[in-house]
């Protein structure tokens, strides 16, 4: 998916490139990438920190954006959310930063979908140079199907679950990246 040339944005702040682009319709008998990969910037100016290289928030700003495209593709838009009141919210994520990426280099970002259930969805990005192929980072994310007026989880509704289940197929074959659901701490060695 690739963000509108002049995409109308809200006041409201933060926004992601494809906000105001409505999810494109479901095609069950099309092929389903796996990974799926719909999502393709480059290292924006506002991106970079004093360090010369992108800044670890803005790491999770491109996951972000990445998951909004995967959110899309499924059928989550605004019309989703105005209509039934309902979205997928992040509760968990784990970033890897791998290497370094600078000012003006293209990215390419994948998704796979790990599990799901009828509130859930795991998925793993994994950023790659766009040229070079270099895994630059990853990010393991755990979402939840929110009613947002409840402020509650619900069940997502059958043709949602029925399209995560067909990626969930896709995807059945890759194998389970190296970073997920590895723990966070010092590692010491035994005397």
């Amino acid at each position: 998916m690739t963000a509108p040339d002049a995409p109308t944005k809200k006041s409201h702040g933060l926004s992601t490139p494809l906000e105001g682009t409505p999810a494109p319709p479901w095609n069950p008998a099309a092929a389903i990438a796996a990974p799926l990969c719909q999502y393709r910037p480059t290292v924006l100016p506002a991106w970079v920190d004093y360090n010369g290289h992108m800044s670890e928030s803005c790491y999770l700003l491109v996951f972000g954006d990445n998951s909004d495209a995967f959110f899309r593709f499924v059928g989550i838009d605004e019309a989703y959310r105005d209509q039934g009141g309902q979205s997928l919210y992040t509760v968990e994520t784990h970033i890897h930063n791998i290497q370094e990426v600078a000012e003006g280099e293209p990215l390419r970002l994948t998704l796979q979908l790990l599990d799901q259930d009828d509130k859930r969805v795991h998925i793993f990005h994994a950023m790659h140079h766009a040229t070079t192929g270099d895994l630059l980072a990853t990010a393991e994310q755990m979402l939840v199907h929110v009613d947002m007026a409840q402020g509650r989880s619900t069940p997502m509704p059958a043709d949602l679950q029925a399209r995560l289940q067909a990626i969930a197929q896709a995807h059945a074959s890759l194998s389970t990246p190296p970073q997920v659901g590895k723990p966070m701490g010092i590692r010491r060695k035994t005397a």
